[in-house]
């Protein structure tokens, strides 16, 4: 288990940017936070993003041949500011 600065660069490379800083909203508890405080784990399929407060999965990465599949259905609000 490791926190969101553990794929800064695979966000950068999706998004074009830095969101480690990026707040987002937990679509299941309404919590909200930077997505460098989220849960993160490598050894799933995919990266597992899950929320700090109640583990709901926030967001799924699978690297599928150099093109990354991005689930965010768990996050009801990003703010990129």
């Amino acid at each position: 288990m490791l926190d969101g600065n553990a794929i800064a660069g695979t966000l950068d490379d999706i998004f074009g940017r830095e969101m480690t800083l990026t707040m987002s909203t937990c679509g299941h508890c309404a919590s909200r936070g930077p997505l460098a405080e989220t849960v993160v784990y490598l050894r799933a399929p995919g990266v597992v993003v899950r929320c700090r407060m109640c583990q709901a999965v926030l967001m799924v990465v699978v690297d599928r041949r150099g093109t990354y599949c991005v689930d965010l259905r768990g996050i009801s609000a990003l703010a990129l500011g």
